[in-house]
């Protein structure tokens, strides 16, 4: 890959192109892998939302037992911590980037800041217009899912592999969330830009070029019911109730800080990894980087803009041979 950055707009962007992870290099670098998936994949968000599904499971829902029967009161609890949070995650670091602008725009990948006065969002209003697809649709949409999940599993269609006894295969599950979400994330991405789905569901979330926290799951209702398809996984594969939560977290709360704007976010004189210059690249050209770096499917299928002028071009040409390929 070519070394060397390119942004035609001159705002700000990492100093580097982006890179194969190394867990799918050849050859293999065993400690570099290990680092790369307890340091480089997890830290700092991965662990928060592994944390938080452990004291959502434990502390905010309710128990199986409850959960045999389709009931308002216990999905209403589960709606009500799905959407805490979110307005926890997307809403703090929207305080902390754009309210408070704690940082300026240090980091950020566009100079602008989020619309106040588009028509082509709700009143106008970007951050009014994402937190209402992002909790009416997004949160309700996720806690049908993760309903049904539960249900099934109160019911005894599915077991429930204990921790104690199955030490390894918990750990394994837990890891595997975020290797499943992105592969799934990928595949409903790449439906969703078919043009006749993109036009009357996916243009929804593409209106925001320049992202923000709350954009993360600021989708249409059908590209909801897609992105959070990916519970049906756990419907046929045995998992602990902890993993199916960290699912749901997992996919709602991780798209916040990957479209916060900002490739860091600085607290306390600390600065933490927040944005993803490889998805920011997919709201800027659209047709390339669908997935992201954890399950580099855009490399396998040709479809990965590593932020350079050479790869640019290269992608530009592979779109004009499809083109001409289907004229």
């Amino acid at each position: 890959m070519a070394s060397t950055p390119f942004n035609p707009t001159g705002e700000y962007q990492p100093e580097s192109t982006i890179g194969l992870p190394v867990l799918y290099r050849w050859p293999p670098r065993p400690l570099a892998a290990l680092k790369y998936l307890l340091f480089d994949m997890l830290f700092p968000w991965g662990y928060l939302i592994i944390a938080l599904a452990f004291l959502s499971w434990y502390y905010l829902t309710p128990s199986l037992e409850a959960m045999r029967e389709f009931e308002a009161g216990w999905i209403a609890a589960i709606w009500l911590r799905n959407a805490a949070l979110l307005m926890l995650v997307a809403g703090g670091l929207h305080w902390w980037l754009y309210v408070r602008r704690g940082q300026g725009n240090r980091y950020k990948f566009h100079d602008k800041w989020l619309a106040t006065e588009n028509r082509q969002f709700l009143c106008g209003n970007q951050v009014w217009d994402n937190m209402f697809w992002s909790l009416v649709s997004g949160v309700s949409i996720c806690t049908a899912y993760e309903a049904i999940t539960f249900w099934l599993y109160a019911n005894g269609y599915r077991s429930v592999p204990a921790i104690s006894e199955h030490p390894v295969y918990f750990l394994a599950c837990i890891i595997g969330v975020f290797f499943w979400g992105t592969i799934h994330f990928y595949c409903i991405h790449r439906l969703s830009h078919w043009p006749p789905l993109y036009r009357i569901s996916h243009e929804l979330h593409h209106r925001n070029l320049n992202t923000g926290p709350w954009t993360g799951i600021s989708m249409h209702p059908i590209e909801h019911l897609l992105y959070f398809s990916v519970f049906i996984l756990v419907w046929f594969v045995p998992v602990h109730p902890v993993v199916i939560v960290l699912l749901s977290l997992y996919m709602s709360l991780g798209p916040a800080p990957s479209h916060s704007g900002f490739n860091f976010v600085e607290i306390g004189g600390k600065r933490f990894f927040t944005g993803d210059w490889f998805h920011q690249l997919h709201h800027q050209y659209f047709n390339f980087n669908f997935g992201n770096t954890t399950s580099p499917l855009d490399q396998l299928f040709g479809s990965w803009h590593d932020g350079s002028r050479e790869s640019l071009q290269a992608q530009k040409e592979r779109k004009r041979r499809q083109r001409r390929a289907t004229a």
